[in-house]
């Protein structure tokens, strides 16, 4: 499954290719040793794999929530593998509900620790790397003084420096393990470091 997967990820955003799903792999790993429930280890990894093979896609302009393509076409490819029905059921729902800007809540311990690796990765110097590359390729502002967070209506910021305050520095707020917590607040520590330094060397202060 593992080469499936990474097959979806032959041209893709750098803020969102196979080297982020190996990041999320990682992290999965990790809360996976750290959590206290009874989360099924074999689904989390699955829907790590495949959690984001509609976001090339996505991307395009295929399709409009790869999300929610990534989930029918996760069932179609572990039916094919004759994967037990209840893990295709639990693998499919994590990969569905995964999305930050979604409305679905995940429903079950292995979705809740596939949302936590995910936007972990989306903090920390990771987030920021991820932030500006995307920000980048879509030819969006830094940063723009004349728009603050405060004054910025737009749901993910119309500048980088405002998605920073917007949605990364939330993400703390939307975890759902313990061990989730406390990596995101040491994470989110950092951007909150890098936002002062920002903040001063804007002003010329730095």
């Amino acid at each position: 499954m593992r080469a499936v997967a990474r097959s979806y990820f032959e041209s893709v955003s750098p803020a969102h290719d196979w080297h982020h799903v190996q990041r999320v792999e990682a992290l999965a790993e990790r809360l996976l040793a750290e959590h206290e429930g009874d989360a099924d280890p074999e689904t989390v990894r699955l829907a790590v794999l495949l959690h984001d093979i509609g976001r090339s896609r996505e991307d395009r302009g295929v399709v409009d929530d790869h999300a929610e393509w990534g989930a029918r076409e996760a069932r179609r490819l572990l039916e094919k593998r004759s994967v037990d029905p209840e893990r295709v059921d639990a693998v499919c729902h994590a990969v569905r509900v995964h999305r930050y800007s979604n409305d679905h809540e995940p429903g079950s311990p292995e979705a809740k620790l596939v949302c936590d690796a995910d936007n972990l990765d989306a903090l920390g110097a990771v987030g920021l790397a991820r932030c500006f590359t995307y920000g980048g390729e879509r030819g969006e502002v830094i940063h723009d003084p004349d728009r603050p967070p405060t004054d910025d209506d737009t749901a993910e910021g119309a500048t980088q420096y405002n998605h920073v305050h917007k949605k990364l520095l939330d993400l703390p707020d939307r975890m759902y393990t313990d061990a989730g917590r406390r990596i995101a607040a040491d994470r989110a520590a950092f951007l909150r470091a890098f936002v002062a330094r920002f903040d001063r060397e804007v002003r010329g202060e730095r």
